[in-house]
């Protein structure tokens, strides 16, 4: 069984594998849809990414249709060694020798099963970091709809410590993923690092005792993910607890790379040939084509995409210099979308402009209460396109440009 993630989602894969107890290991991978500092445009965009990284690969071992394991990658040890913090367990990898295992092993579990044999940790932690592996590398797969994947039937992954049901496992998971996604635009990913943005904010507002934990974790070096890891909580838990500190500013998300994010959002803004960046979200017609070719034919760098998350996946590393978005939008309309860019500070000038099938005074009035910078009817005439472009982006002002995504 094999194909790609656009034809069957990785939901439907889990299950035809529990249905037909299947025993044998799932390999997943993403296309690598990251070139450089640019967005590759043979993404497919009516799809959403969590993560949107460069290409990664992940397994997910099975026995008779339950899951045994999941590992990304060839298995990253100090995964485990963030649970074992939380247990109190320090070790050094260089005095794990599992040579004793089955070769067929990958690292990671081998590692556990290491720290068993030595009695390093007793059974119950190993099940329990178990889950909290399988668990967070699940919540990464169901959020993936880009990639293609294999299964291969085989003998199953040795030993067999514990074993879990797919369908209470991934309906779990996937109620936390609906959760994360409201948490939309001020957390994007569990690769984020929260850290300190306003402390006098943080110092007058807070209780003491709530103040310091924010200060011990939110270092700027420890990712969401990480912290789930540390906490032995799961990563929609960590997020929605300083979702509220996110959104009244006084912490802030970045990206463990700090230096290249930042190179990143200049490069998205303005390119080489000093290029305004503009974002066309729309569903797949031609209009959305004619938006593209007539500006790209002007000069400007146009970005088109069909899913509204995706977008608000992207947002904050396009820092996109004008936005136009149709109201009707599949999971998000227009009207949410545009209000949502409003409550960030970073896109609150941006000029947003909403497009409508129909011309009616509730539309406009609904739209100018959620921020929009200008309404436009269907169809759409190149002449209209090109003058709110050159009414609301001054283009020969670049410094201001510059200014302007540097200081957000």
């Amino acid at each position: 069984m094999q194909g790609n993630l656009n034809e069957i989602d990785i939901l439907s894969i889990l299950q035809l594998i529990e249905w037909g107890q299947r025993t044998g290991q799932l390999l997943v991978k993403t296309h690598n849809f990251r070139n450089g500092d640019k967005i590759s445009r043979e993404v497919n965009r009516d799809r959403y990414c969590l993560t949107c990284q460069q290409q990664q690969y992940w397994f997910v071992f099975f026995l008779n249709g339950q899951i045994i394991y999941c590992q990304q990658g060839d298995g990253s040890l100090p995964r485990i060694d963030d649970y074992l913090r939380y247990y109190r367990v320090e070790m050094q990898l260089d005095d794990i020798q599992p040579a004793s295992l089955d070769s067929a092993n990958v690292a990671e579990y081998s590692y556990l099963w290491a720290l068993l044999e030595q009695n390093t940790i007793d059974p119950k932690i190993a099940r329990n970091i178990m889950h909290g592996l399988v668990a967070e590398t699940l919540f990464d797969l169901l959020s993936l709809h880009e990639g293609s994947f294999i299964f291969d039937r085989g003998s199953a992954l040795t030993p067999q410590l514990t074993t879990w049901e797919i369908t209470p496992l991934v309906t779990k998971i996937a109620k936390q993923l609906q959760h994360w996604r409201q948490l939309y635009p001020y957390i994007q990913s569990p690769d984020q690092v929260p850290m300190l943005s306003d402390v006098v904010q943080l110092n007058s507002s807070l209780p003491v005792e709530t103040v310091k934990k924010l200060k011990h974790w939110a270092d700027g070096k420890t990712s969401l993910r990480q912290l789930a890891r540390y906490l032995n909580r799961d990563i929609f838990t960590v997020a929605k607890a300083i979702y509220p500190y996110v959104q009244q500013g006084w912490l802030q998300l970045v990206y463990s790379d700090t230096s290249n994010q930042e190179e990143d959002r200049e490069n998205s803004v303005i390119d080489s040939n000093g290029r305004v960046q503009i974002v066309s979200i729309q569903q797949p017609t031609p209009m959305g084509e004619t938006i593209e070719s007539i500006l790209q034919s002007k000069g400007y760098e146009v970005l088109t995409l069909t899913n509204p998350l995706e977008f608000l996946s992207l947002v904050f590393q396009l820092k996109p210099d004008m936005i136009f978005c149709d109201i009707t939008m599949p999971e998000l309309d227009g009207y949410e979308i545009c209000a949502m860019m409003r409550q960030s500070k970073t896109f609150a000038l941006v000029p947003i402009i909403l497009l409508n099938d129909r011309d009616r005074f509730i539309d406009r009035v609904r739209a100018r209460m959620v921020g929009t910078t200008d309404f436009l009817t269907k169809p759409l005439k190149d002449t209209e396109i090109l003058m709110l472009v050159e009414k609301y982006i001054n283009i020969d002002d670049r410094q201001d440009i510059q200014k302007r995504y540097k200081t957000c």
